[in-house]
Parts: structure tokens; sequence; C-alpha cells
């Protein structure tokens, strides 16, 4: 993976790519923005693994991304992506409207984000995040049921730093461990898409669950 992609890791052109496929795969969820963060993360973590263990330290920590930047620049487009759709949907007018009311799935995600941020509690904001396309729902959703911004940013941005923490610690530890191979990114890659599955069977739990 990091032989087909050292290119692009060892440029400082992968926090632009990184941070544009995370902001718009809220629009477009098949921009591959986890493999990107993974896959940069992993190439952090081999290089300093490499560059410990012998010479040329100094030469390597140019060529590989910084960590705490790459999840700064994940983060930061998550946050911006969130909110870009939430004021779209907030000024989307009765199209949108109509829109949402044809989609169950978006009806529901407006109530229940609705009941939880009301009650002071948007866990489902972060665990949507992880979600299958459950980041443009929920941004959707609070955009359209006009959910104020000091309810929805805060818990936009706990979201981000969850899910660019989450997937840059895989990328990271995965390439410490594993070292720059298929398998490790591979190894990575499935817990990021566990995560997923996990997050969006609780976001389709029946809300008597959560009520009861």
């Amino acid at each position: 993976m990091l032989e087909s992609l050292g290119s692009l890791t060892s440029s400082p052109w992968i926090y632009a790519v990184v941070a544009l496929s995370v902001l718009f795969d809220i629009v477009l969820p098949v921009l591959p923005s986890g493999v990107l963060v993974i896959t940069a993360a992993t190439a952090a973590a081999a290089a300093g693994t490499a560059g410990t263990a012998g010479t040329g330290a100094g030469s390597v920590a140019h060529e590989v991304p910084d960590i705490l930047i790459l999840l700064l620049c994940a983060a930061t487009a998550s946050v911006l992506g969130d909110l870009a759709v939430y004021r779209l949907a907030w000024r989307g007018g009765e199209r949108l409207d109509r829109a949402i009311a044809r989609s169950r799935r978006l009806t529901t995600a407006q109530e229940r984000l609705g009941t939880a941020l009301a009650r002071g509690g948007g866990a489902l904001v972060v665990i949507a995040r992880f979600a299958p396309a459950g980041r443009s729902i929920v941004s959707l959703a609070a955009g359209a049921a006009h959910r104020k911004v000091r309810e929805f940013l805060p818990w936009s941005a706990l979201a981000g730093v969850a899910w660019a923490g989450y997937s840059v610690a895989l990328g990271y530890f995965g390439g410490q461990w594993l070292g720059a191979t298929w398998l490790a990114t591979g190894v990575s890659l499935l817990a990021l898409f566990a995560a997923g599955a996990g997050a969006a069977f609780l976001v389709r739990r029946p809300r008597t669950a959560a009520t009861s």
C-alpha cells in the first residue's frame, strides 16, 4: 500500500488531499477518506520505527506525515463538512423538507436527533460519524430541523476528533506493530469498518430501546 502511494504520503500535499477527502465525503461517501487517513498514519508509524532502528531518522521525519497535523486536518475538515451540509439543509426550504418527508431514514434521524439534542445529549452525532452515510444524515437532519448551532457544533467537533483520532490510531499502531505492509493497512481498515458496522447498528436501533 505504501509503495503504491509513496509519492503522496511523502509529500506535504497529503494533508490537503486528506482534508479535501474528509470534507467532501459527506456528500460523496465513496471518497476513501478513512483509507487515506489510515494509510498516511501507517506511513508515519513505519518510517518512525525505521528511523529509531537505524540511521537517517532526520531525513525520514521530513518524508512522512506528522501525526498531530494529520489528525488536526482530518478533524477540522470533518467539522467543516458537517457545518456546510447543516447550513445548506437549514436554508433548504420546502423542496428539502419534502425530500426528507419522503425518506423514512431521514425522518427517523431527524426525530431521534431532535430528542437527543433537546435532552442535552448528542451522543447520536458522535456514533453516526462512524456509520456509513451517518454523518450526512445527521447533519441534514439537524439543519432541516433548524437545531441551534450551539446544540449541534460541539457534538460535531467531538465526533470529528473521535473519528480522526480512531482512524489515525489504527494506522499508526498498525504500522508500528506490523510495519508498512498490506496486512497492517488491511487490519486497520477492518477495524474501521467494524466500528462503522457497530455504529450503524446503534443508530438504527428502535427508539423504544432508548426511551424505555
